[in-house]
């Protein structure tokens, strides 16, 4: 599995889930990697302590795109701190894996989410 991808990141490369900017966001963390270029913004929306909502916008490579896909659909629904608990690994692995050259596509995704949540939190405790 050197470079290619499995079916389930070209799934959600080609149809990703929670596309979009949001407006309202109640959190948003935005991420970057200067060295591939990827750049990811999570936004959610939090009613009773849970991710009621969430979209991301990226512009980066299949793997970027796929894993910013994969962690808006693991967190939809979560509780905050479930989400929180939400790793890197568990995102490439729910993608069936990544090529060892995009796994750092994996921890932006779950970066994204993290900062969003932190986001959030430091608004409400204002």
């Amino acid at each position: 599995m050197a470079g290619t991808y499995t079916e389930l990141v070209m799934e959600h490369f080609k149809n990703p889930k929670n596309m979009g900017q949001m407006e309202d966001a109640d959190g948003k963390g935005e991420v970057g990697n200067a060295s591939c270029g990827d750049v990811m913004t999570v936004y959610i929306k939090v009613k009773g302590d849970r991710v009621a909502d969430i979209k991301f916008q990226t512009f980066g490579c299949v793997a970027a795109v796929a894993t910013s896909s994969m962690v808006t659909e693991l967190a939809k629904g979560k509780t905050l701190d479930e989400a929180m608990k939400i790793t890197r690994a568990d995102v490439a692995e729910k993608l069936g894996g990544l090529p060892p050259i995009k796994m750092h596509c994996s921890n932006l995704a779950a970066d994204a989410l993290h900062a969003a949540i932190e986001d959030y939190r430091k608004k409400a405790s204002e």
